[in-house]
């Protein structure tokens, strides 16, 4: 077996001058910081002799030039090895400092202000995605072919039906705590039947289509987000428009129609939940006969209690479809991507649906309905 050559040795052709050989990886460390620790003084390195190389044969190479203080055309390399050789160099002349989080009031109001940007690029993209929504729509519209009814009616079925036992539920349990904490309040007075008024008017109003909102801006809107987001990890929206087909039109009107058709009817659904569960709690320890509750509430609740409630269920079902819809498309590509997105979505969603909330509660108070 023949023998290695040594690492480094003079050149006997050239004086002053050393020739670098054999492989110069992590493997041969030792041998290599033996053979360095006697090298002389020299006045360059020919180092095209070198086989294997790594990046631990770079950093012994440059503290070999370091210490005989060689200038950089003073080093000779082969071609393939000079752009790893660039690069130890630069992280051996700059290590990486240890970047220590600055929890200083300048970088809270830093932090904040990057987060209030982020948001305000949220709402813009928001804007934008929702408009060009709506001229696909417009675009669609007049063309019944182009209708994509198997989609939207699968879209209904895992929106509506699929939601209805927990939108019940939850309604109804809070239709109790509702009518509970009212009674509680209102013996003191001896106006227990006004309960009635209590429970149907903040279904009727609020409650019924608020929580049918936030209920599905958790279920749906997640939903939304993960499906199209993995979709774009694994570039099948890519091969959409590959088709010649556009995302929107496949992916987003169905699922915005379905949300439309479907969140109005969960909502009705909810607020007969929450008066049912207000009725309960009236019957079991108030001492309201359910025909006294149903008597009393026919009486005293209006038409308008009931329109103003559901008029909101179209607006937070769009809000709820486009974000959902909009953060699966801002995918990267990535699995951690995906589950940013879609906790952005959620939170997003729940937010802007209480504060739009908020403005049509004080706008219908405000108009006197």
């Amino acid at each position: 077996m023949a023998e290695s050559p040594p690492p480094l040795q003079r050149d006997p052709a050239r004086p002053g001058h050393l020739l670098a050989a054999g492989d110069w990886t992590l493997a041969e460390a030792e041998r290599l910081q033996a053979a360095l620790s006697g090298a002389g003084p020299a006045e360059a390195l020919d180092a095209r002799g070198i086989g294997g190389f790594d990046a631990s044969g770079a950093m012994l190479l440059w503290r070999l030039c370091r210490r005989l203080e060689l200038a950089d055309d003073a080093l000779q390399l082969r071609e393939e090895h000079r752009p790893l050789f660039t690069t130890v160099c630069g992280i051996c002349r700059n290590p990486p400092r240890e970047i220590r989080r600055d929890w200083g009031l300048r970088a809270l109001l830093g932090r904040i202000g990057w987060t209030v940007q982020d948001n305000a690029r949220e709402i813009v993209a928001l804007l934008g995605f929702g408009g060009q929504v709506l001229l696909t729509a417009l675009r669609v519209a007049p063309r019944p072919r182009r209708w994509r009814l198997t989609s939207t009616v699968a879209h209904m079925e895992a929106v509506g039906l699929d939601a209805v036992p927990l939108v019940a539920l939850l309604s109804f349990m809070i239709g109790t705590v509702v009518a509970f904490l009212g009674a509680q309040v209102l013996v003191d007075f001896g106006a227990t039947i006004f309960v009635v008024e209590l429970v149907g008017i903040a279904f009727l109003r609020e409650l019924g289509v608020l929580l049918t909102a936030v209920l599905l801006a958790g279920r749906t809107a997640s939903a939304f987000t993960a499906q199209i987001g993995a979709m774009q990890s694994g570039e099948e929206i890519d091969a959409i428009r590959t088709l010649g087909l556009d995302p929107i039109e496949v992916l987003v009107l169905p699922r915005l129609l379905a949300l439309v058709l479907m969140l109005p009817l969960l909502a009705f659904l909810a607020m007969l939940a929450g008066i049912a569960g207000g009725m309960v709690v009236g019957a079991a320890m108030l001492g309201i006969a359910p025909e006294m509750f149903i008597a009393r509430f026919h009486e005293t609740m209006e038409l308008r209690h009931f329109l103003t409630g559901i008029a909101k269920a179209p607006v937070f079902a769009v809000v709820i479809a486009l974000i959902g819809c909009l953060e699966g498309l801002q995918v990267q590509g990535t699995a951690q991507s995906v589950g940013e997105r879609t906790t952005s979505s959620v939170v997003q969603t729940i937010a802007l649906v209480i504060l739009i909330n908020a403005f049509f509660a004080i706008w219908f108070m405000e108009m006197g309905w």
